[in-house]
């Protein structure tokens, strides 16, 4: 505890300075070398992490379509391998070949390696390597990292680093140990049980949705199963709030008081809080009697249905009834829950519920008649209003288009099932009513699109804007449109 409230006073050290206007201030950065920094113009684009994306992508493919990554012993084919590496990396979790039977224990292995870098980001890990090695962060490397960890300082960037580093890997095997013991005492003999412990660890807490059961029906078989629900549950909602809100919470354990924490973390509590109730209520009222899903199951077998399919289906794509048997108003709802996702800067995918947050507030004070966004006390800096504006209306109309091409190219299956797949793959949530592993060449393909712009594309707006200078240097004379 005390090394994560050392963490936490690293972060919020350096303060913006009062005239700024977007949130992320000035500082005066010390230059320990006397020769300066070049950065290229390669390593300077936001689109760099994008780079690290499709190379690991590239690499696992390539890694997946070897004969002993797969039970029959043959060549995977390229797609099969393909959209397996991008899910995986993304940490979505759409298959299109059941991870259980189809992949070897080494396939296995690859699978949980791509969740567990996708799950800790590009800059992350680029950061941590050049620490193991000792060098030092360019100032270009500092601006991308503090982008990416939606942070305001320059800084102490190491030390949050690793601690973000730690802090993933410690919950990780908190949670492989409590599963452990489960799974042995009560389910699998010991190899099996830590295979099992250590893949759904991981799986979980980066909210990849994979499955590496063997049982029939994957976590089907665990419905009535309230502490494997329980320990995989937590760790997905964990995942999904975002390193920064977990290091805010525990210094919360020493200064007791609501009112001390960031606004982002408040914003982020509130709008997970809002979100998942209305997963829960929603899928609990519309499945009450859909024997096809939870309608069979007791009022308490139900309840906890329920509330798992709410922490799960924004984010991590675990389900622990059959999607495709559930009513038309559950998918639309699971679909709209999916594309928001879970927090900025968490391993969750979707435009994130600080997005739709702060979209939401700006609507609510613009409707009052107020020129500035506030919440909790707090003003909203402007270019952070456009920013989310920018991002929410960039994906829709990806969403638009994503569903408008498959509908297109995919005509034998309905609507709702496409909106669902590609809402799921944006998300990077991995449910499915069970079309994806039926589609097209082509149709998987703008499905691997959606994930890595899922995963990716929300960033790299943030980031390209945040790059951008606070003025333009020219202006236009102004003139009215009419608008409602």
């Amino acid at each position: 505890m005390q090394a994560i409230q050392n963490i936490w006073r690293s972060r919020v050290s350096d303060r913006p300075a009062p005239d700024a206007d977007d949130g992320v201030g000035s500082y005066s950065v010390e230059v320990s070398s006397p020769k300066p920094q070049t950065a290229s113009r390669f390593a300077a684009t936001p689109l760099l992490i994008v780079y690290f994306f499709v190379a690991v992508i590239a690499i696992g493919t390539g890694l997946l379509m070897l004969p002993f990554t797969q039970t029959s012993g043959g060549a995977t084919p390229f797609m099969s391998a393909l959209f397996t590496a991008t899910s995986a990396i993304t940490v979505t979790g759409l298959v299109v070949q059941d991870t259980a039977t189809y992949w070897t224990r080494a396939g296995q292995i690859i699978i949980l390696g791509l969740i567990y870098l996708g799950g800790l980001g590009f800059m992350t890990i680029a950061t941590f390597l050049l620490i193991l090695i000792g060098q030092r962060m360019s100032l270009t490397h500092r601006l991308l990292m503090r982008e990416n960890l939606m942070i305001d300082q320059f800084g102490n960037l190491v030390r949050l680093t690793v601690g973000v580093v730690l802090i993933a890997t410690g919950i990780q095997m908190l949670g492989f140990i409590a599963l452990l013991v489960y799974f042995y005492l009560f389910l699998y003999p010991a190899g099996e049980a830590v295979w099992q412990a250590a893949f759904h660890s991981v799986s979980a807490f980066n909210n990849a949705g994979f499955l590496a059961f063997r049982e029939e029906g994957g976590l089907l078989a665990f419905r009535t199963d309230k502490v494997a629900l329980g320990i995989v549950g937590t760790l997905i909602f964990i995942g999904a709030i975002s390193y920064l809100v977990i290091i805010d919470l525990a210094r919360l354990a020493r200064v007791r008081r609501f009112s001390r924490l960031t606004l982002n973390t408040k914003i982020v509590l509130t709008a997970t809080a809002a979100l998942t109730l209305v997963g829960f209520a929603g899928f609990f009222a519309l499945e009450y009697g859909n024997p096809a899903t939870i309608g069979g199951l007791s009022l308490g077998d139900k309840l906890a249905a329920a509330a798992f399919q709410a922490v799960s289906l924004r984010t991590a794509g675990f389900s622990v009834a059959d999607l495709a048997a559930a009513r038309d108003a559950t998918n639309l709802l699971s679909a709209a829950l999916m594309f928001v996702g879970g927090a900025a800067a968490s391993v969750a995918g979707g435009i994130k519920v600080n997005t739709l947050a702060v979209v939401a507030i700006s609507m609510v004070a613009l409707i009052k008649g107020r020129n500035q966004a506030a919440a909790f006390g707090r003003e909203i800096p402007r270019s952070q209003v456009q920013r989310a504006s920018t991002i929410l209306m960039a994906s829709l109309l990806f969403m638009l288009g994503a569903v408008l091409l498959l509908s297109v190219a995919e005509p034998e299956f309905g609507a709702l099932s496409i909106i669902f797949e590609t809402a799921s793959a944006f998300g990077t949530v991995g449910l499915s009513m069970g079309i994806t592993p039926h589609l097209s060449d082509f149709g998987q393909a703008l499905i691997v699109a959606s994930m890595i712009i899922g995963k990716l594309g929300p960033l790299t707006i943030g980031l390209t804007m945040a790059q951008r200078p606070d003025r333009d240097a020219y202006r236009y004379a102004q003139e009215r449109v009419t608008i409602g």
